[in-house]
């Protein structure tokens, strides 16, 4: 039996737009976010129930075989995000503007970031502190949702030294909280938090009126998100700490996988401490 593109089935989930995103967040109940990169697993996200699907430039990685994502390109992320949203019934999407796409003026981003939402991207993420804040003040002011990130922020992995846990003294703390206000001050509507001790995690969730999505950074944040190959355990190699396969305790069907991920989520019951710091 071949796949057909013009699925006639319908949904039994309403699109999931941003009001629906902070109405979970007021709420108290996590948002479920994985990353995707084509139609066929788009499809199968949005059925099981993911809330999020994230177009990561961690394809550069898992699809492309970069040792890390710098080399990814602005096209090859609107080609993969225009794959994704084809795919798509309900979810939100969100994609990630790659290196050195919006590190230059405000108006040059702005262009870039539009390429991607014409692809069918319903937000953008970028990477960095307060030096982003005029960057996403122009973004959001002419109709770009933006979701900010911090913590370990890959395209910076040869600026801080590797991938590791950020957040560990008070300095960096202090630098963490500080940003992640003047983000949200200049219009980002969501905080990816990735390697961030927990108990710091939490106390930034606490302080911000917008959603955190933690990767590595406790269960208190508004949501998780894990790179689709991992938590499947396609990705060669070693795992980080807060990766969990799903696939392995869901008899290798990959539709339970992805339904007990959004489960454990919902349930806080993921990420447990042995996948945080």
């Amino acid at each position: 039996m071949s796949a057909h593109p013009d699925d006639p089935r319908p949904s039994a989930r309403k699109p999931v737009h941003l009001p629906r995103l902070m109405e979970l967040h007021r709420n108290h109940e996590p948002i479920t976010v994985l990353t995707c990169y084509d139609a066929s697993f788009s499809a199968l996200l949005d059925s099981a129930g993911v809330e999020v699907l994230l177009v990561g430039d961690s394809l550069g990685m898992v699809l492309q075989g970069h040792a890390s994502t710098l080399p990814v390109q602005l096209d090859e992320m609107a080609y993969h995000t225009g794959c994704v949203a084809r795919g798509n019934k309900t979810a939100w999407i969100i994609a990630d503007m790659p290196f050195g796409t919006y590190q230059g003026s405000s108006d040059a981003a702005y262009t870039n970031a539009a390429k991607l939402m014409q692809a069918g991207a319903h937000m953008v993420k970028l990477e960095g502190g307060a030096w982003l804040a005029p960057v996403i003040h122009q973004m959001t002011e002419r109709g770009i949702p933006v979701c900010a990130h911090l913590g370990l922020t890959p395209q910076s992995v040869n600026t801080i030294g590797g991938y590791r846990v950020q957040g560990k003294t008070p300095e960096e703390v202090t630098k963490l909280k500080t940003d992640a206000l003047a983000l949200q001050q200049a219009g980002a509507s969501m905080l990816v938090l990735e390697m961030v001790p927990a108990p710091v995690a939490a106390e930034m969730t606490q302080a911000l009126t917008i959603p955190t999505i933690g990767i590595g950074a406790g269960n208190q944040c508004s949501g998780q998100v894990l790179v689709l190959h991992d938590m499947l355990n396609v990705f060669p190699g070693m795992k980080p700490r807060f990766v969990k396969n799903f696939l392995a305790e869901s008899g290798g069907n990959i539709q339970t996988a992805i339904e007990t991920y959004c489960a454990a989520v919902k349930s806080r019951t993921f990420p447990g401490p042995e996948h945080s710091f």
